[in-house]
């Protein structure tokens, strides 16, 4: 298989190793970890140089030091490096905040959830302790690949311990949308700490949707096909729906001990139509919705009863969680209820087994079974369903899913039903037992040859090419960054110059953006800077910006630098008067502003800001998709009310601004650059207004970009803090040091 990454390692690092620790008195051994990641992810690791991290299931305290010793060297062997965690840290951080916080927050049980300093604290210290064992585990050239809710915070802290690291993510369960993930108390560090990573998957578009749009109102990041900046990294987000291994499921219908056991199914269930539900024993499962809905199955149609059983194996899970243990009673409760109620001597209607199949005998359960019953309340894929698919040789069988799982997306021909409408799931029961054999055929064909093209090796090559890409994308951003080099040569050109002229933007540029515009006064770090560079001799410095002159004034009138307002209507040389830079009209802001007046009102959040020749609606503090719902709104209206009037139209950093065509900041600018010849110009910004203060500098001028992303300047920066230290550096006899 062609991953373009042969030859270097990929770690796996998951919250259980593929092996766990089995303690037979004093004897220790490790076998083979039944289900999740570790199934999943088996024939990757199998047939690729991997090293999986992980905790292998035991107690460290038990183990005590000399057990924790011999289970890393038997797991070594295995090519599998231990997380070791003791009791503690297993009950707070595993129970916790693992499958009593994120588990039911992400899969819609919020009132399920709860918020626990201490657990919190263990998550923080169990990811900690993670990190460790990857760096030490970690060789230059490694791919690191993360998995799922349980290390949430592990790329972030990887990253700040390996910068240049290749990081994935992948995450197995839903990701919520935002009104559900606000309620996380530690929502900021998580998405923090996922941003760590260069490549971060999820099973559906919908997960990816909710991810970007969380990160979008809490930390305001944008994102653009997937593409988020943020501020100095770019991370990719995309969808990567996970398959199974086709050829193990579909080839095991032929195994002999698998035929052998179906025999012996079919013959003990005499002939009766078999519905199979297989699940964990989990409340997103619906497993009790299920029943209910088999119940009322048996009550309108009377006819199939003695006819059909419904066997229901439930897999223990997390038993030390209190949820756990009470739906633990609510199924057996519901199982004895609708036995005593349908059931003969002869007939019982549910099979129900609270245990943990060996392989052979789930695919002979998916082989003898007439109807799949998948109906979660949420899922982030279930895999069940592929796999009873996949084993449907002679293609009889229907597949009944919930339109609330992953899987969903992918498999469309099956009978999709809400989970939360009993009716919709008996209606569903009895289309699936009365569906002719060749409409049977004809679905399951179209799945499995969808399941057969995207298997799981096809899903981590596909997931494994677009890190790749992403990190190559990376280095192209990464190419136009201002380097050492280039800094030092631009700070020796700035110092031989007899004659200079720096062009600087404001907000965003020297100065961070704030709530309201008023409150992003400079600080007297920068003011002494202004005014030191202003004082050299030769030296011009220009302040350009969007702000009202009465604005520039205030803050930068005592300095000795030039000033442009509104993006070039206003300039006003040191010591000087304001001047227009050419004639303007302001009347049709009479029949402007009322429009913007209208979307203020219908905004909460959003304000006017009047300049002498322009209007500004800003919407920083509005919220976000309203935001961006109504802006397209109030520019498609705006260009139609000035489609025969001299005035742009201009979109800045969460601003929309009307003012008088034909004025921007490269016009502007060319009242100074004029007046040359220079010895050197500098051009710094940060939004495409000051693309055209970059059009317009002369040939050998330097222009910088605060940000990534397409500009027209020579280099980009990452961030306003590497501004001030290339223009402190200018200062410095010694040129400075590296940023």
């Amino acid at each position: 298989m062609d991953t373009g990454t042969e030859g270097r390692r990929t770690l796996i690092i998951s919250n259980r190793l593929p092996y766990s620790v089995r303690q037979d008195g004093e004897n220790l051994s490790v076998e083979p970890s039944v289900g999740g990641l570790a199934t999943g992810l088996a024939s990757y690791y199998q047939d690729h140089n991997c090293v999986w991290v992980g905790w292998p299931g035991a107690d460290s305290g038990t183990l005590g030091e000399k057990g924790m010793e011999e289970v890393a060297a038997m797991l070594e062997e295995r090519a599998c490096i231990p997380v070791f965690l003791d009791a503690d840290e297993i009950g707070a951080y595993y129970d916790g905040f693992c499958n009593s916080t994120i588990w039911p927050l992400f899969h819609y049980f919020h009132t399920s959830s709860t918020w626990e300093n201490v657990s919190w604290e263990a998550y923080q210290q169990v990811n900690r302790a993670f990190c460790e064992a990857v760096v030490r585990e970690y060789r230059p050239g490694d791919i690191i690949w993360v998995h799922d809710y349980h290390l949430l915070l592990l790329p972030a802290l990887l990253r700040r311990e390996l910068p240049r690291a290749t990081i994935g993510f992948f995450n197995h369960i839903p990701f919520p949308s935002y009104e559900i993930f606000r309620i996380l108390p530690w929502r900021r560090e998580i998405l923090e700490g996922l941003l760590g990573a260069d490549l971060i998957g999820f099973h559906t578009y919908d997960y990816v949707r909710h991810f970007t749009d969380s990160v979008r109102r809490i930390l305001g990041y944008q994102h653009t096909s997937g593409e988020i900046l943020t501020g100095n990294r770019l991370v990719k987000v995309d969808t990567f729906p996970m398959g199974i291994d086709y050829t193990r499921y579909s080839g095991a219908v032929d195994d002999p001990g698998v035929r052998e056991e179906a025999a012996r199914l079919r013959e003990k269930y005499g002939g009766r139509r078999v519905i199979l539900s297989f699940d964990r024993l989990d409340y997103t499962k619906g497993i009790p919705q299920r029943l209910r809905a088999f119940d009322l199955f048996l009550q309108r149609y009377p006819e199939y009863r003695d006819g059909v059983v419904l066997i229901v194996v439930a897999v223990p899970s997390r038993t030390a969680v209190r949820e756990y243990r009470t739906l633990k009673r609510q199924v057996d409760r519901l199982v004895g209820e609708i036995t005593g109620k349908h059931g003969t001597i002869d007939w019982a209607p549910v099979r129900y087994l609270y245990d943990v199949l060996p392989f052979e005998t789930l695919v002979a359960l998916y082989q003898i079974a007439d109807v799949a019953f998948v109906t979660s309340l949420r899922d982030g894929m279930n895999l069940m369903a592929k796999e009873f698919v996949a084993t449907k040789h002679d293609g009889l069988g229907v597949l009944v899913l919930s339109e609330m799982a992953g899987a969903a997306a992918e498999l469309g021909e099956a009978i999709i039903v809400n989970p939360f409408n009993t009716e919709e799931m008996v209606g569903a029961l009895k289309d699936a037992l009365t569906m002719p054999e060749n409409e049977q055929v004809r679905r399951n064909r179209w799945m499995q040859e969808r399941l057969r093209r995207y298997h799981i090796l096809h899903w981590a090559r596909d997931f494994m090419q677009r890190l790749k890409a992403t990190k190559t994308r990376q280095r192209e951003l990464e190419a136009s960054l201002l380097s050492t080099e280039q800094r030092e040569r631009l700070v020796r050109k700035y110092q031989a110059a007899g004659r200079r002229l720096l062009l600087l933007d404001y907000d965003g540029t020297l100065a961070p953006f704030a709530s309201r515009p008023e409150h992003a006064v400079p600080d007297s770090a920068l003011l002494s800077l202004l005014g030191t560079l202003a004082a050299e001799e030769g030296t011009e410095v220009v302040m350009i910006s969007g702000r009202d002159r009465r604005t520039l004034t205030e803050w930068f009138g005592g300095l000795d630098v030039g000033l442009i307002a509104e993006r070039g209507v206003w300039a006003c040389r040191p010591g000087s008067e304001w001047q227009m830079t050419g004639p303007l009209q302001q009347e049709w802001k009479e029949e402007i502003r009322p429009v913007l007046e209208i979307y203020v009102d219908r905004t909460p959040g959003s304000f006017i800001e009047e300049k002498d020749f322009s209007l500004v609606w800003h919407y920083r503090m509005a919220d976000p998709d309203l935001a961006s719902a109504r802006v397209k709104e109030l520019r498609s209206m705006l260009f139609d009310l000035t489609a025969h009037r001299d005035l742009d139209i201009l979109k800045g950093s969460r601003v929309l601004e009307v003012k008088s065509a034909g004025y921007n900041k490269g016009r502007a600018a060319a009242r100074w650059l004029d007046e040359g010849p220079w010895d050197f110009v500098l051009g710094v910004g940060d939004d495409w207004t000051d693309e055209y203060l970059f059009e317009a500098l002369p040939e050998g001028a330097c222009s910088v970009k605060v940000g990534m992303g397409l500009s027209k300047a020579r280099v980009h920066v990452r961030s306003l803090r590497e501004v001030r230290a290339l223009l402190e550096d200018c200062l410095r006899p010694d040129g400075g040091q590296e940023i």
